[in-house]
Parts: structure tokens; sequence; C-alpha cells
């Protein structure tokens, strides 16, 4: 993909890596803004609904796993009719727009059903703007920095997950425990993160041409995804089963003694270190190979779930916390590197829908399976599941890698030489 230089921006002369495109920075500003207004509400939510609306560690399961489930079947289908209809920003924009209307919903709700369903409709919005948005970025991304776009987009995303709870957190003590003043506040930077982006991103002509009339989904599309795809995916639902909803990590750090006013700041902990990890694996895995550095992340999560397990503190629970949220760092925005090396041009918005329909539907199945360990044997036992399930899962791809070598070298290969700065 030739890319003129007026597209490249560097926010500051001596940023530490190549210029990218502008709708990338663009399309990363709004998941800033965004992440902000959802992670104040996620932030509290899971103590709002155990402490206000008395759900049970398993119905928590249940509406976290289920919320994640909806994100997934829908960002199959908008990934596919965004291929279709050759129209990625609107469908973001929807996508934005009903999570931004949904935000209101929270502190509204007056029962635990409320409150579920502001959550379903919430991940819906998620659901319809991810596979799109994820598109738009291999649109106009070269290549050769594939991996750097989505590890900026994807830094920009967590630097509003940790300021969402950070926020949270003071108000909190400034509203003297008021979660539904919080809920509030949260509605502004959803409505911001709507308007930047329909100002700020312009749809990439080669995601606008017109495409025949047809299903976005048939048996033959989804074959022309090839080999080298699907083992992306495969490989990414299998350690999906490992890592269940982070608002297990809230509730473990609570149960070690953390203030409620202060539970947010698990969110935080995760989300600086996953901030400040996945723009350098993004680029590391541009000038080696993307799947190493997406395994090593893991690794960072069995060391987590360890940790997790064991402590007998706050103090080693927020370490716990800390490598979760670098193994997130490591492996989120690499995987969707990969997913935009191995799909057709074409067919990415499908693509992108596939991969996170298969990796929801995994992450379903562990936050149900953490919830009822939890309810079942108590805290330890759903971190232990966790490590268990990632260690399953890379004694299964070092045994993939040897029944389907050639596949496997595809995603390990060198990458092409960078491209000269603007």
């Amino acid at each position: 993909m030739k890319i003129d230089s007026a597209q490249l921006w560097k926010p500051w002369d001596r940023f530490p890596g190549p210029a990218l495109p502008v709708a990338v920075w663009a399309l990363g500003g709004v998941s800033l803004l965004m992440d902000v207004s959802s992670e104040m509400i996620h932030a509290l939510l899971p103590i709002y609904l155990v402490s206000v609306m008395g759900a049970s560690m398993e119905t928590i399961g249940v509406i976290e796993g289920g919320a994640e489930a909806i994100v997934s079947i829908v960002k199959a289908l908008s990934g596919a009719l965004s291929d279709w209809f050759g129209r990625r920003k609107a469908l973001t924009v929807f996508g934005y727009g009903l999570s931004a209307i949904s935000k209101p919903a929270f502190p509204l709700a007056a029962s635990l059903g409320g409150v579920a369903a502001a959550r379903f409709v919430d991940r819906i919005g998620k659901g319809v703007r991810g596979a799109p948005r994820d598109a738009l970025i291999a649109d106009v991304a070269p290549p050769m920095l594939r991996g750097a776009s989505f590890g900026l987009r994807q830094s920009l995303d967590t630097v509003g997950a940790f300021l969402g709870p950070a926020l949270a957190i003071g108000l909190m003590a400034a509203t003297h425990g008021a979660f539904r003043a919080v809920f509030w506040v949260a509605v502004v930077p959803a409505l911001l993160a709507v308007a930047l982006l329909i100002v700020a991103v312009e749809e990439p002509q080669a995601s606008g041409a017109a495409k025949p009339a047809r299903l976005p989904f048939n048996l033959a599309s989804l074959g022309r995804l090839g080999g080298a795809y699907w083992l992306v995916v495969i490989v990414a639902a299998m350690f999906s089963l490992a890592r269940f909803s982070e608002a297990f990590l809230v509730l473990r750090v609570q149960s070690l003694g953390l203030p409620l006013a202060f539970a947010p700041l698990t969110l935080v902990t995760m989300n600086v270190f996953y901030a400040l990890a996945a723009y350098p694996a993004g680029v590391l895995s541009d000038r080696f190979d993307r799947l190493t550095i997406a395994t090593t992340g893991f690794f960072v999560l069995i060391a987590g779930d360890l940790t997790l397990a064991l402590a007998e503190n706050v103090g080693w629970a927020a370490f716990g916390v800390a490598l979760w949220g670098l193994h997130l760092g490591l492996t989120q925005g690499v995987l969707s590197a990969l997913v935009a090396d191995a799909a057709p041009a074409e067919q990415r918005g499908a693509a992108f829908g596939v991969f996170n329909l298969v990796g929801g539907g995994a992450t379903l199945f562990a936050s149900l399976g953490a919830g009822a360990l939890w309810d079942a044997m108590g805290p330890r036992a759903a971190f232990f599941g966790g490590a268990l399930a990632c260690a399953a899962a890379l004694v299964a791809l070092a045994l993939a890698a040897r029944v389907a070598p050639s596949l496997a070298a595809t995603l390990t290969a060198p990458p092409k030489p960078r491209p000269p700065e603007a």
C-alpha cells in the first residue's frame, strides 16, 4: 500500500517510532474517550452489582461473559457487512453512537435486569464498531507498520481504560460513594468520542468501493480466508479460554482488603501496564515475528494467574494484576496485526468479525467457568483454573506447530524491510 507523507503524522519530532497515518491517531483518540466513559462504569459495576443489586458471583459471570459473547456475535455480522457495503466508517459511527446512548441507562436502571440490559446494549455498540474499526486501521496502515498501528490504537484505548477508573475513584471520593453520580459523568466522554469520529476520520477509498450484491457470509468466502488466518483464530480461541472477565480481578483484590472506594485502582493498575506494553509490542512485531511476542504474553498470563491465586495481601494481588495487563499489551494488538496480515484485503471486516466471534465465545465459557469455580471453591480455584487452561493452550500450540509447520512458518516469517520514515 502506498501512503502519501501527508497522511502520516508524528505528534512531536522525537517520537520514538515510525510516523503513522492520521486516521490511526484519530481512531486511537476515539477509543481513548470511549474507554474513559466505559471504564468509569465498568470499574465500579462488579461492586455495584454485588453490594447494591445483590448479585451472586455466578450472576456476575453470566452478565460479563454474556456481554462479551454479544460483542463477538455482533462483531462478526458488522465486519462482514462492512465488506459487503464497503462503508466501514458508517458502521463504526453507529456502534460508538449506540454505546454512547446506552450510558445514561446505567444510572437510570432500578433493578439488576435494567443494569444487565444497559450493559448488553453498550456491548452491542462495541460489537458493531469493533471489526469495521479494525478493518479501517488495516486499510490505511502500510503492511510493514501494521503492528505499530494496532499497537498504538490499543495503547491509546488503554490510556482511556486507566483514566476512566482513576476518574471513578476521584468522583467516588468526592460524592461519598454515589455510584449513580459517577455513571452520569461517564456520559460526557462518550459523546465526545462520537463527535471526534465524525469530524476527524475519513472513509478510505479502498473500503468505499462498491461490492457486488451477495450475502455477507457464505462457505466459499470463509474458505478464501486461508489456512494461516484460521490458525490465528484457533490460537486466539485457545488462549481466550484461559482469560475471563477483568471483573474477577476487581473482586479478587477487594476480597484481600482493598477499600470499596479504591476498587477501580485494580483496573488502573492493569491498564497502565497494558498501555505501556501495547505499542512497543506492536513495533517489535513489525521487526521480528508476531507469534513469538504473543506467545511470550501468554506465559506472562500464567504468571499473573498464579500470583493472583496465591496472593495473601493487596500488594501481591496488585503485582498479579500488573502481569495480567502486561500480557494483554503483548498479545491483543499483535493478534490483530496477525489477522490483518493473513486475511485478504476485501474480506478484512469479516475476518476480524469471525476472529472476535470465536474469541468471544471462548471468553464466555471462561467467565462462566471462573464464576462457578469461585462460588464453589473460592477465588483461588478460579485463577488456578485460568493458569491451567493457558498452560494447556501453550502445549496445544506447540503440537499444532509440529503438525502444520508450513502454516506456523507463515506466522513467524521474517518481516519485510521497513519503509523510510517521512
